[in-house]
């Protein structure tokens, strides 16, 4: 099992659930965060007065899904999220690790019949 998490924009998050659906995803954990990278922040112009955006909002996906379906399901987030036909800075990343174990609370199920 592999925990997938991709931090993308809050702007492409409906186009990316749908390929998501579509890639037979069941559960996903939306989360609104704050971050920056390689934009290192924008300046910006409120009432007159200039101010420096240092975190940029960003949207964090979280899924747990079974080894044979990470790859189908980081293609969805990538081609969801993907801004233009070669993206741009500040797209997103997208990052894949062990998942040691999973427990569903209700019914003490583990392994993936708990996915």
């Amino acid at each position: 099992m592999r925990m997938i998490t991709a931090i993308i924009q809050p702007s492409r998050l409906e186009t990316v659930k749908s390929l998501l659906g579509a890639a037979g995803v069941h559960g996903v954990t939306v989360s609104d965060v704050r971050g920056v990278g390689r934009q290192r922040g924008r300046t910006e112009i409120y009432r007159g007065h200039e101010y420096t955006v240092d975190l940029i909002p960003k949207v964090k996906l979280e899924i747990a899904a079974e080894d044979e379906q990470v790859d189908r399901i980081i293609e969805a987030i990538v081609k969801g999220a993907r801004t233009g036909v070669e993206g741009k800075i500040g797209d997103g990343k997208v990052f894949v690790t062990p998942l040691e174990e999973v427990m569903r609370i209700r019914t003490g199920e583990v392994g993936a019949a708990a996915l």
